[in-house]
């Protein structure tokens, strides 16, 4: 996935990945593994999408019950795993195209992973009174692409949003959603 990320699907051959994985190049070695480049690339996708599922998953069955400390979490673990993750969303946004099946895969395990699991716990918080929404799916949904965004122009074109410093980001944007979730609220 790094060689895909960096180079891009079609400019990372099969050799390139055998002599990146200790084989030799030309050997077909890999091809005792996977049937295809584009097969090793879908269970990239697919490892990818099953550990961003489960650590949701747990994130959000862990956290605070106040809303800014629940957010701060949220943020900064989206964010850290999203550095890790620079080479699926490059791939993922430059490549998958040509694979709408792997996309569909990437988007349903990313819909799954940030956008219900966030949702959900925001019916929970305003169940208890701790946030005042109208529409917990697209106050989700807003929430999501705002955070992720960072790290996403980042991998994309090398600079954050206005090259500001991720700290100063993620504690912006705990203000901002707090703000908004708690608007006529006492938080």
């Amino acid at each position: 996935m790094e060689m895909f990320g960096e180079r891009g699907y079609a400019a990372t051959s099969v050799a390139d990945i055998q002599l990146a994985c200790g084989l030799a190049a030309g050997s077909g070695a890999l091809y005792k593994h996977f049937a295809s480049k584009r097969d090793l690339l879908a269970e990239g996708i697919t490892r990818y999408v099953a550990g961003m599922e489960k650590s949701a998953t747990e994130l959000i069955g862990v956290l605070p019950p106040e809303p800014r400390a629940a957010l701060m979490i949220i943020a900064q673990a989206v964010s850290q795993a999203m550095v890790g993750d620079r080479a699926v969303i490059r791939v993922g946004l430059r490549d998958l195209e040509q694979f709408p099946d792997l996309l569909d895969v990437l988007w349903e395990g990313l819909l799954v992973a940030l956008y219900r699991e966030l949702a959900e716990w925001l019916i929970v918080q305003q169940f208890h009174g701790r946030v005042a929404i109208t529409d917990p799916a697209a106050t989700a949904a807003v929430l999501v692409a705002s955070l992720t965004y960072y790290r996403v122009l980042q991998a994309l074109i090398g600079h954050p949003p206005g090259d500001v410093d991720i700290g100063a980001y993620l504690t912006a944007w705990v203000d901002s959603a707090v703000a908004t979730l708690t608007a006529g609220g006492d938080q």
